[in-house]
């Protein structure tokens, strides 16, 4: 029988073949997309963390930049087919939004294939699996977000790492500072 510290070290993949991606889902259409491909045990990546939204017209831009200073190293936005948001213009709005956020991204230095916008329908399950699969090939591809080494090497810092590159705890002060030793 193996010990439960094998099984985690054999499930894990190497740090530098971690893909980190953001999916922000439509809730009407894509969310039900992705439900329907895990109900039905469809293969594909689990490194993806989903954000479910009420309409991909809602997604700031600031939230998708936000993602990549975060760590992420991709970012998927799924929404209905156009014509068929269940708030009339949703998608269209993203379909141009999507083109303004792929300048902003080119302009800090990251390629336009970290960014994805698809359309996904409550019964598309096998076309959300293969959207996950292919976008994650694609960002692996292109290694690690720059955003994201820059910040912290190659992982996503915590809050202690990004406590200590902001100069310490409370108001900057040293934590151990007046503590007698």
């Amino acid at each position: 029988m193996e010990r439960p510290e094998e099984v985690g070290k054999k499930g894990r993949v190497d740090a530098d073949e971690d893909v980190r991606i953001l999916a922000f889902l439509c809730n009407w259409c894509s969310y039900a997309g992705a439900d329907l491909a895990g109900v039905s045990r469809l293969q594909y990546p689990p490194n993806v963390l989903d954000v479910r939204v009420m309409c991909t017209g809602t997604i700031s831009p600031y939230f998708v930049v936000k993602a990549f200073q975060e760590g992420m190293d991709g970012v998927l936005i799924a929404g209905c087919h156009i014509g068929d948001c269940h708030y009339l213009k949703g998608n269209y709005m993203t379909a141009k939004r999507f083109q303004v956020l792929r300048e902003a991204l080119r302009f800090l230095g990251l390629e336009e294939g970290r960014l994805r916008l698809e359309w996904v329908s409550a019964a598309e399950g096998e076309k959300y699996a293969e959207v996950v699969r292919s976008f994650t090939e694609q960002v692996k591809a292109l290694g690690p977000s720059p955003l994201r080494r820059e910040r912290s090497g190659v992982g996503m810092p915590g809050k202690d790492a990004r406590l200590k590159s902001e100069g310490g705890g409370a108001g900057g002060m040293d934590p151990g500072a007046g503590v007698a030793g």
